[in-house]
């Protein structure tokens, strides 16, 4: 007797489309490269309505599951680097000569790794952190499968300085329930980088798994200030901000 993955693909593609939604995109999609390829396949031909309505497993209130493990990821976070200046930020706290967004790679810094990224925020010689808060909900991730799933969301964040001076940063993200309570969070130590570093930029990230049932909300906050006391805007340069909830 052959094995299973002997067979063709158009065949093991029909085979697939009668799968019940749940096992085929918690299970099959897991076994392999090509089966998650042909699933991820699938997902299109669903879409054109490629195949026969009595072959097709997933129904329209499956959708959802089913967008949610086989889309790209997307970031959730909005204006991540400063583009549109501080929309969708909430400044809370701006001290100093406050928050600027200035364009890459700014006086005796570096340019971003990736060269698509043009801008940047950089803060004061006082704490300047800013936050965004994400309805998860809302971005399209549905309750049951955030409590009974509970896929890995996760945070990154990009900081830099410049050459001649020397400063502080911080990451800090919180899992929130319906009722704003904090059900899990991750705190950066204030990471301190001397004056005449390198000025290269350095990724920050935390990914938050098994946290229970009832997460509704992911609040992001960061901030920083410069080392030197320097009026102006000499302190961290942040940029590329994510939230990402995982496959």
């Amino acid at each position: 007797m052959a094995a299973i993955d002997a067979l063709p693909e158009q065949m093991l593609l029909k085979i697939l489309s009668y799968v019940p939604p749940k096992e085929l995109v918690f299970i099959c999609r897991l076994v392999c490269q090509q089966w998650r390829e042909l699933v991820d396949g699938l997902n299109l031909q669903f879409q054109d309505e490629g195949l026969p309505e009595e072959n097709r497993a997933i129904k329209t209130a499956d959708w959802d599951a089913f967008y949610f493990c086989t889309s790209e990821k997307r970031n959730l976070i909005r204006n991540p680097c400063g583009e549109e200046e501080f929309t969708f930020w909430e400044l809370t706290d701006n001290d100093g000569n406050g928050w600027k967004v200035e364009d890459l790679p700014g006086d005796s810094g570096k340019p971003f790794p990736n060269q698509s990224i043009q801008k940047y925020f950089v803060t004061s010689f006082e704490w300047c952190r800013k936050s965004q808060l994400i309805n998860l909900v809302s971005e399209g991730f549905e309750a049951e499968t955030l409590d009974n799933v509970q896929p890995p969301i996760t945070v990154k964040d990009w900081y830099a300085g410049r050459h001649d001076s020397g400063f502080d940063y911080e990451l800090h993200s919180e899992l929130l329930l319906e009722d704003m309570s904090m059900i899990q969070e991750f705190k950066s130590d204030i990471i301190q980088v001397p004056q005449w570093s390198d000025a290269e930029w350095k990724e920050i990230s935390n990914t938050f798994t098994n946290y229970g049932p009832g997460v509704r909300y992911v609040r992001f906050t960061h901030g920083g200030k410069d080392a030197q006391f320097w009026g102006g805007w000499y302190g961290a340069r942040i940029t590329n901000s994510t939230i990402t909830v995982d496959q």
